[in-house]
């Protein structure tokens, strides 16, 4: 009787065990089919990459599974995975720059080892380095079956950036000059999406390096001004580092004087906004690859605003307000000066880029109206008074056919 009592509460134990792994295997389970998704559903390239990437090592493994390919690479077998492995990247330009590197240091390694093979025996078997086999299955899938870009990378990286900042800069002249204790709310999630610019530099120099290793795609050519790219992109983390320190007046405990307030409210909306509104279109031109001819407007009605607000300052109106409670909005007006002529900077950047790069200019459609001719019509009067009136009928006059 004990022994079947114990029996059981063993098996009870080792049931609860089970029950238990069976649980946390299942949550796995969803906890990684979740990931896959949500991976999926952000960058769906990146599921792509991976079957890419299959497809390579399964290509390069039939190697093992074939008889005569295995007796002709022999010991390369092994080298040709592990070069799949080494040299697969996630664009083409980083996959073709790692290939032909690694091709060219395996031809000098290859040369010096068959000299020194050379100069040590003159007899014997010479073996094969490397087999262009491993890397050339990498780059063909890698070029050729759903290929990522380096270059549109960085290309939407570039204007992405700018419509982050022309959002904070659109939204930043209401947020800072809005009453405290307004009951409306507003939307603050512009505050946010430009921090992943100040830290851009790096993620933009990669694309750039490997972008100069693919070859014509798209409306790329060989040879692009990627190196232009690159001054756009530290233009614009000039003007982030400003709207950085913007960023740090919203939430002021400090009260700004409601006169001062209502002075330069309508000058620093007016920079914010038409500043904001200009890299927008500044990053919409560089998406179609046009010339920005609108930004243009925008840009002067921002110096504008800048000239209005320098010449309010200098009319000394606030010699009766206390400069410790007006310092804070004299900063903001200043880091608004200062991101007029960073957007004016770029403006003039991305205009070079236009013009080294032949971006194609879009002429408006305009049809031209053809003039009506009143044929056998009336012209109903144009006074609604039931009065005596003429009627007056045009005939069109048809020329007479000889």
């Amino acid at each position: 009787m004990a022994s079947e009592i114990k029996n059981e509460g063993v098996f009870f134990r080792n049931w609860g065990w089970f029950k238990a792994l069976s649980g946390k295997l299942g949550t796995k389970i969803v906890e990684t089919a979740w990931k896959i998704k949500k991976l999926g559903q952000d960058d769906p390239r990146r599921i792509i990459h991976s079957l890419k990437f299959g497809l390579a090592l399964t290509l390069v493994s039939l190697i093992y599974y074939f008889e005569p390919l295995y007796k002709g690479f022999g010991n390369s077998a092994m080298w040709a995975i592990l070069t799949v492995i080494v040299v697969f990247e996630f664009s083409v330009g980083a996959t073709l720059g790692r290939g032909l590197n690694r091709g060219l240091a395996t031809l000098v390694a290859g040369a010096l080892g068959f000299g020194a093979h050379y100069l040590a025996s003159l007899a014997g078997e010479r073996e094969s380095v490397h087999n262009p086999h491993c890397s050339s299955t990498s780059v063909f899938i890698c070029l050729f079956v759903f290929p990522v870009w380096a270059g549109d990378d960085l290309h939407n990286l570039v204007a992405s950036n700018l419509e982050k900042l022309g959002s904070f800069l659109e939204g930043f002249g209401v947020e800072y000059f809005k009453i405290p204790g307004d009951s409306k709310e507003s939307s603050t999630t512009f505050m946010d999406d430009y921090k992943s610019v100040l830290n851009s530099k790096q993620s933009e120099e990669c694309l750039a390096n490997f972008a100069r290793w693919e070859p014509c795609h798209g409306q790329f050519r060989f040879r692009h001004l990627w190196k232009q790219y690159l001054k756009i992109g530290s233009l614009t983390r000039q003007c982030a580092y400003r709207i950085e320190s913007l960023n740090g007046y919203i939430n002021s405990e400090i009260q700004i004087p409601a006169e001062f307030r209502s002075k330069i409210q309508e000058a620093c909306t007016n920079m914010s906004l038409e500043s904001g509104k200009a890299l927008k279109e500044l990053a919409s031109a560089i998406k179609a690859m046009t010339p920005p001819s609108s930004v243009t407007p925008h840009i002067i009605k921002s110096k504008d605003a800048a000239k209005n607000l320098k010449s309010l300052l200098r009319s000394g109106f606030c010699k009766e307000i206390d400069l410790l409670e007006v310092i804070p909005a004299v900063t903001v007006a200043s880091l608004l000066v200062d991101v007029v002529s960073c957007t004016e900077k770029i403006a003039e950047s991305i205009n070079e880029l236009a013009s080294l790069a032949h971006f194609q200019r879009v002429e408006p459609m305009v049809e031209e109206e053809k003039p009506k001719l009143l044929d056998h019509e009336t012209i109903p009067p144009c006074c609604g008074v039931n009065e005596p009136h003429h009627v007056i009928t045009i005939d069109q006059l048809s020329p007479k056919l000889p």
